[in-house]
């Protein structure tokens, strides 16, 4: 990639909250799955990201090709691949930041609950070497159903002894990319300019938009332009968005560029956070208080310590409260077989 490539593919990414470094304490940060279809285009854009000074490339195969590839890359981060169990402790050692987009993706018909059996075992032993290995890392869980493997991640932890709250986040900044683009295409607006924040959880209908702009938990910059039909119409489509690609892709993929795009922007919050750069607001799924569900996805306020703040959902319209009533009883469901699958385990 020439030099002015590279800035052009930076300040592109800038424009999306990506980083400045000027000041700022470098980080490592591992990827585990890093030689997947998610995996290896995170890897380029983490190594593009001026605050990770060690990038640590951790999959089960192929990944000394992933990080010879990205080491020949003209930023400043160091990157090492790791490769099989034996090498995962050294993977893991003194990292800052650990992102998790292991396991395999979808397929037409396959819904996120379908790859439940295979992910959630993939996700509680890299959660087990986590805690082992560096149990003070932030843990950015890719892999899905994130409404389950979030919950198992925690239940690791907390049977390990190193649950912190504050440390594990759901990535569900993929929801928040897709509603910002519809919505700004739907509203005539500069798609630059637009967040829409997303709540409830990251798989079909607990995937909620708040698209009204009633204050400032909602869509901004706020419009009048969308009706009733739009916005049940954009919501539908932010929720069905991961299939929309895998149906698009005809059997031959799903959603990874997009994602790890949304990985890397969350993945880069968080760095921001660890470094002390103040009012860092992004959605993610974590456990929270705002409603009776002991995980859910909302705007937080991140910090040096991981969430200094889960914010509540702000006044809702009456759809957006069907919504949110509509997707309670199925993301319960996931978070419960998430605690049952390590618990029976």
């Amino acid at each position: 990639m020439r030099p002015s490539v590279m800035r052009s593919a930076a300040q592109l990414l800038r424009r999306r909250n990506y980083s400045s470094a000027s000041g700022q304490q470098a980080r490592k940060v591992a990827i585990l799955g890093a030689a997947g279809g998610i995996g290896q285009p995170l890897s380029l854009l983490m190594k593009l990201n001026p605050l990770v000074s060690s990038l640590s490339l951790y999959d089960i195969a192929a990944t000394p090709g992933v990080a010879a590839d990205v080491s020949h890359i003209n930023s400043p981060a160091l990157v090492k691949g790791f490769m099989a169990d034996d090498q995962l402790a050294e993977a893991l050692d003194g990292a800052d930041l650990v992102i998790i987009p292991a396991g395999v993706p979808r397929k037409p018909g396959m819904t996120r609950d379908d790859l439940f059996n295979i992910n959630a075992g993939i996700v509680k032993n890299l959660c087990t070497a986590i805690a082992k290995y560096c149990p003070n890392a932030l843990v950015n869980m890719i892999s899905n159903p994130v409404n389950s493997t979030v919950p198992i991640a925690a239940e690791v932890f907390k049977k390990a002894g190193t649950y912190d709250e504050k440390r594990l986040f759901g990535v569900t900044t993929l929801d928040v990319v897709r509603a910002r683009t519809f919505y700004a295409g739907k509203a005539n607006v500069d798609v630059n300019t637009v967040d829409v924040p997303v709540v409830g959880g990251h798989a079909g209908i607990t995937i909620l938009p708040l698209l009204t702009g009633i204050d400032f938990c909602h869509a901004t910059p706020s419009t009048n332009a969308l009706s009733a039909e739009e916005i049940k119409a954009l919501t539908k489509r932010t929720q069905e968005g991961g299939t929309e690609v895998v149906e698009a892709k005809a059997g031959k993929g799903s959603a990874t560029l997009s994602m790890a795009y949304a990985g890397a922007v969350f993945g880069d919050a968080c760095l921001k956070g660890l470094n002390g750069v103040p009012d860092i607001v992004e959605c993610s799924y974590v456990q929270s208080t705002v409603t009776e569900l002991p995980f859910f996805a909302s705007k937080v306020r991140l910090g040096k310590n991981g969430v200094e703040e889960v914010l509540g959902l702000g006044q809702l319209t009456q759809f957006e409260k069907d919504g949110l009533e509509a997707l309670k009883g199925e993301l319960k469901s996931s978070i419960e077989k998430g605690v049952a699958f390590t618990n029976a385990s």
